[in-house]
Parts: structure tokens; sequence; C-alpha cells
């Protein structure tokens, strides 16, 4: 198991690294954002590769690879022939002249090992998986499924309001987003914990539950949620969105 850690740490320094030139000659951080679903994509192939796999750590593979494509595509289509997200762009005039270091160690390799940590439960599943698939598999592919869902309708129906709305400064409120303030949050989080429910019949699977808490806490405290909403902060009509709409857990809007 260690040797697997070691492996993919070194597997993603040079990942990230290679990101950050890719950025440093587009002159867009951004790219960060892309390169995210193809690292997990990477260590699958990794394990794939050279380690003994089972139904379980296959079907694991298999998943995270669909949910990788998906993802990287997505923000690809999302991104092109835009510029640099509001976000990076704020952050290269908040650096100033220690841009190229935090770039470099704060977006791309703190990129690098969270991947490594979230990817934890399908490590644990190449290392140790049992022969067969059993309730908890079942329960697990349940729970994915259902976030799958929702992060590709609620970025599908997000992806056609921007480019049919008159104004930036319209609120998307429909589909899955009269529900949720962030139906593709609350699908990725989902994704993520289902993926440790498969494992959890596993040897010391305690210690990959901060795969989804991780996931779960970031996407609700740091660089999901609070992020994004600090864009609209003042604008009316996304104030009296707030007050009406779940910020995460869909739930019937409030009046």
């Amino acid at each position: 198991m260690q040797k697997i850690f070691i492996d993919a740490c070194l597997l993603l320094l040079v990942y990230a690294s290679t990101w950050f030139l890719i950025a440093l000659y587009k002159k867009r951080n951004d790219v960060a954002d892309i390169a995210w679903g193809p690292g997990y994509i990477l260590i699958c192939i990794y394990l794939f590769l050279t380690q003994p796999y089972s139904p379980l750590s296959f079907l694991m593979m298999v998943l995270v690879t669909i949910w990788g494509i998906r993802l990287s595509w997505h923000i690809y289509s999302r991104n092109k022939n835009k510029a640099e997200d509001y976000r990076y762009r704020a952050w290269r005039e908040e650096w100033g002249n220690y841009f190229y270091i935090r770039s470099y160690l704060q977006v791309f390799i703190l990129q690098g090992f969270i991947l490594l940590l979230v990817i934890s439960p399908l490590m644990l599943a190449s290392f140790q998986a049992p022969p067969a698939w059993d309730l908890f598999t079942f329960a697990g592919i349940a729970i994915w499924l259902t976030g799958f869902i929702f992060q590709a309708i609620g970025d599908h129906q997000l992806s056609v309001f921007i480019k049919e709305r008159k104004s930036s400064a319209v609120i998307m409120q429909t589909g899955l987003w009269k529900y949720s303030r962030h139906p593709n949050y609350f699908g990725e989080i989902l994704m993520w914990w289902g993926l440790f429910t498969m494992v959890i019949p596993l040897n010391n699977s305690w210690w990959v539950l901060i795969s989804p808490l991780l996931i779960s806490y970031l996407l609700v405290f740091v660089s999901g949620i609070p992020m994004l909403e600090k864009k609209y902060k003042g604008n009316p009509a996304f104030e009296d969105y707030k007050r009406r709409t779940s910020a995460l857990i869909p739930m019937p809007s409030k009046k």
C-alpha cells in the first residue's frame, strides 16, 4: 500500500508540474480545473496497469473514469474562447510578485495532494479488494449514480441557461436549480460518498473516510459555494434566490 502511494505521489508531481507549464504558456491558471478530472483517470490507469484488480476495484476505476471524462469535457467546453475564470484572475492581482511560486504550490501541487486523498478509496480497493460485489457495492452504485445524474443534469441545465440568458445579472432558478443553489456540487459530493460506501467492508476502511469528508468540506466551505456566491453578493435577485433555496441538498423552495 505504501508503494502505491509513493508512486502515485511521484506521478501526480509530474502531472501537476506539466499542467503548471501549460498554464504559463496559456497565461491562465484555470486550466487546473480541466486537469482535475484527468488526474483521477491517470491514477486509474496506473492502478490498472500495475495492480491486480478485482471486480470491485475495476468497477470503481470505470466509474471514476466516466466521471473524469464528462467533467473535464464540460469544463473545457465552458471555458473555451472565454477569459480566465474570475477567481484565478483575482489571485493574479492578489499574489503580485509571488504569483508564479504561489500558483505552482497553491493551485497545482495542492490540487495534486487533494486528488491523492480524494481517490484513496480506490487505492484501498486496489490493494485489498474482495473477490465479488456485496450489498455495500450496490448501495454505493446507487449513491454514485444519483450523484452523477445530479451533476450531469445540473451542469447541462446551467450551460443552456447561460447561453440563452439576456443579462449576466439574471440568476438560474429553474430545473434542479429551483431546489438547490448548487445541484452539481451536491452530485459531486454524493459520488464520492458512493465510492466510499463500496469500500466500507474492507480492512481499515475508516481512514479513507477522509475522501468524501474532504471533498464535502472543500465544496461547501472553501473553494465551491463560498467562492461562487461571493460573485453575486449584493445582487437583489440572487439574495432573494438565496433566501428561498437550499444551498446544497435539494429541498422544496421557500415562499
